[in-house]
Order: structure tokens, then C-alpha cells, then sequence
């Protein structure tokens, strides 16, 4: 078993029950642990909002998520890697080249640039424009989501 690099969209998923969530989960169970970058903390605390701002979710269900989030990241199942300047680097570089038709956000250059940096060949994600951004950081995008 080696570790996989997943988005904050892929951790959410680990934690509620949507579409994707049992194929995450499945993938999950065959890691030896999970890596993302330390803003996924941000990102997850973000999306896990956003339920309970649409109604599929309540507060309560806010601070379980959160709880587990932290519990997981205690025990490392979890793995938060920092952001460094090699990594802003990596995202300034990348830019620079990237051709112009390029959608890619600051948070989801950050993913790439980290799981690139700490030696990944794949970021598993179901963010179609994280997705195709990745072979400009050198990766495979991976979704386990059909």
C-alpha cells in the first residue's frame, strides 16, 4: 500500500454520503494513508458549510464533520502537508507557461504544486478543471467517480 494524494472534495466525500462517496471511500480502504495540502483544512471546513447553507446538513452535523476531520489528521489517516515557497514556485512557474485557455483556481494550483512537490504521480479528485490541470504540474489526475 502506498499514499494518494485527494482534494478536499474527495475528503468531504469520505465523510457524508453523495454521489462518488462509496467510490472514494473504496479507493480509501486500499491507501496506506491520505496526503493533501494544508489549506484542504480551509477548503473542507468551506464545502462542509455549504451543506449545511443548502440544507443537507445541520450544524451539528458541521461540527461532527469538522471533529473528524481533526480526529483523522491527529492519527494521520490524514496527512497535511505545509506550503512552502517551492510550492508557490511551482505554482508561479506553472502559470507562466500554462496556455491561456487554462482554467485553473489558486486553491487547486496549490493541490498540484503540493502533491507534485512532495514526489506524487497522480492527485485523485473529481474537479474536472483540477483534473485537466494536471499534467501541467506533471501528474495523472485520477477520479474513482464513474
Amino acid at each position: 500500500m502506498s499514499p494518494a494524494y485527494y482534494d478536499a472534495n474527495y475528503l468531504l466525500k469520505l465523510q457524508i454520503n453523495e454521489g462518488g462517496s462509496t467510490e472514494v471511500r473504496a479507493h480509501a480502504a486500499t491507501v496506506l494513508e491520505i496526503h493533501t495540502a494544508q489549506h484542504a483544512r480551509a477548503e473542507f471546513a468551506s464545502a462542509a458549510f455549504r451543506k449545511v447553507r443548502e440544507g443537507a446538513a445541520t450544524t451539528a452535523d458541521y461540527d461532527r464533520l469538522m471533529a473528524q476531520l481533526r480526529s483523522d489528521i491527529a492519527t494521520t489517516t490524514i496527512v497535511l502537508l505545509p506550503l512552502t515557497d517551492a510550492i508557490l514556485d511551482r505554482v508561479e512557474q506553472v502559470f507562466s507557461t500554462a496556455p491561456a485557455i487554462t482554467y485553473l483556481r489558486a486553491a487547486d494550483a496549490i493541490h498540484l504544486a503540493t502533491a507534485a512537490e512532495h514526489g506524487f504521480t497522480e492527485i485523485h479528485s473529481n474537479d474536472k478543471h483540477l483534473l485537466a490541470a494536471a499534467p501541467l504540474f506533471g501528474l495523472i489526475g485520477v477520479n474513482v467517480i464513474p
